[in-house]
């Protein structure tokens, strides 16, 4: 017990290195078009527990049904119960801030127009998560900073009916969509 204290210690401070390091040196991304056709969402189970709202971005957006992307964080959870998110938590953090969670590696292998960072509490795993995820817009709240998102909201993580609606209205000034 005591040394996996240790050896968890020595994962966070790795994964707190590795963070610092793609925040200086971002993930680039392939693709630089104009318009929103891919959307990746990344949201924390703990505080907003209603993930499949965001499938409402495919009317919002006229997206194809299988352009939404959603994977959810939860500081602990049993791999053995039904979740209808893929979900990635604390233990799966592994040596050099690599994320050992296939949901986590399958999400963070493709490329997006849009990341939706739907957490609003500084986390090690949700901002790798977050800085490892190649996508041309990013989205999130205040409470996480600019070095995570390129679009910052100021509004309660519960409300997001004004989210979905100041994205859009955001999004259109920019002429995405």
């Amino acid at each position: 017990m005591f040394l996996k204290g240790i050896t968890d210690k020595f994962k966070q401070k790795s994964g707190r290195k590795l963070l610092k390091q793609l925040l200086v040196k971002p993930v680039s991304v392939a693709h630089e078009s104009k318009g929103i056709r891919s959307l990746g969402c990344i949201v924390d189970l703990d505080r907003f527990e209603k993930s499949e709202v965001f499938f409402q971005f495919l009317e919002e957006f006229s997206l194809r049904p299988n352009a939404v992307k959603i994977i959810g964080y939860k500081r602990f959870y049993d791999k053995n119960s039904p979740y209808s998110t893929p979900v990635f938590s604390d233990k799966d953090l592994g040596w050099n801030g690599e994320i050992e969670n296939s949901y986590a590696l399958e999400f963070l292998g493709r490329e997006y127009d849009l990341l939706v960072n739907y957490y609003n509490e500084d986390n090690l795993l949700l901002n790798l998560m977050s800085a490892k995820t190649k996508a041309r817009i990013k989205v999130g709240f205040k409470d996480i900073g600019p070095e995570y998102n390129d679009l910052i909201m100021d509004m309660p993580l519960g409300d997001f009916q004004t989210f979905k609606k100041e994205l859009k209205k955001y999004l259109g000034i920019f002429k995405e969509i």
